[in-house]
């Protein structure tokens, strides 16, 4: 048995789960720090199952202010404050969106909670447009706490890209999403972090297109590390001998590389046997 075996976190992609879990765990958080301190409103698009979800988790503890997560990796050093903010975490991967209704339904639950959270009253929900609840949502929020909020949206294209056959209803849902995203563009007083994630570059899916001051880093070279898995960590990881209890149950561990910078993007493979 190893000494110091770790697991892999396979299907994990929650901060706080992978780190009370001991799982190995390729520190992002210097580009964290990096992220948060630097501009306020970002896009980044990704594959699936590249880390995206895990990075919005992240930023998610991070201004939560759960400094103990962060224990041992470069944020610990780097961060001296540990402010605590409201944090509103949309993800769109819950459902599958077989019709509008399906869309409506995921974001009322995502406003019913806050709601409740942050105490706005909403007399006609169903008569009430999400613009207007969202909005309330985060004035009241910013309010309640004296803290500017931070709003994450995980996956935003997810509705979309279900229904990619059915034009008719994926314009619905593209109605549907820019209505309930409308506010943020004038509420920059109540904001302190914007993040977006999903899988279609936001420019083809005219959601965001009043966001005119999103920064995609999604080919950025200074971000390009910011997801999934760097050649120099898959070494050390090969060193320390965790993926030694996977092979010895017959699995086969593959790793593929990919580089996201707009100077090289190349995809390698290794297998370990």
């Amino acid at each position: 048995m190893l000494e110091d075996y770790r697991r892999y976190p396979i299907g994990i992609q929650n901060f706080e789960q992978l780190r009370n879990n001991n799982c190995v765990y390729v520190d992002k958080t210097e580009l964290v720090y990096r992220l948060t301190h630097t501009d306020q409103v970002y896009f980044l698009s990704r594959p699936r199952r590249f880390g995206k979800s895990l990075l919005v988790s992240t930023l998610e503890a991070y201004f939560q202010g759960k400094k103990d997560l962060f224990r041992g990796l470069a944020m610990e050093r780097l961060e001296q404050d540990w402010e605590s903010y409201p944090v509103l975490h949309i993800d769109f991967s819950i459902s599958k969106y077989l019709s509008a209704h399906y869309l409506r339904s995921a974001i009322n639950w995502f406003l019913e909670r806050w709601e409740r959270e942050y105490g706005c009253c909403v007399e006609d929900k169903k008569g009430t447009p999400f613009s207007v609840r969202l909005g309330n949502v985060i004035e009241s929020a910013y309010k309640k706490t004296g803290k500017a909020v931070v709003v994450l949206v995980d996956e935003y294209d997810s509705p979309m890209l279900d229904t990619n056959s059915d034009v008719a209803l994926q314009g619905e849902l593209r109605g549907i999403m820019r209505d309930f995203f409308s506010p943020l563009k004038g509420m920059g007083q109540y904001l302190r972090f914007l993040f977006i994630t999903g899988i279609s570059k936001f420019s083809q899916m005219s959601i965001f297109s009043e966001l005119n001051n999103l920064q995609n880093i999604s080919m950025r070279d200074d971000f390009s590390a910011i997801c999934g898995t760097p050649e120099e960590a898959l070494a050390q990881i090969d060193s320390k001998q965790y993926a030694v209890p996977y092979q010895a149950d017959g699995r086969r561990v593959v790793k593929v590389g990919v580089n996201f910078d707009s100077a090289t993007r190349t995809i390698g493979e290794w297998i370990v046997r």
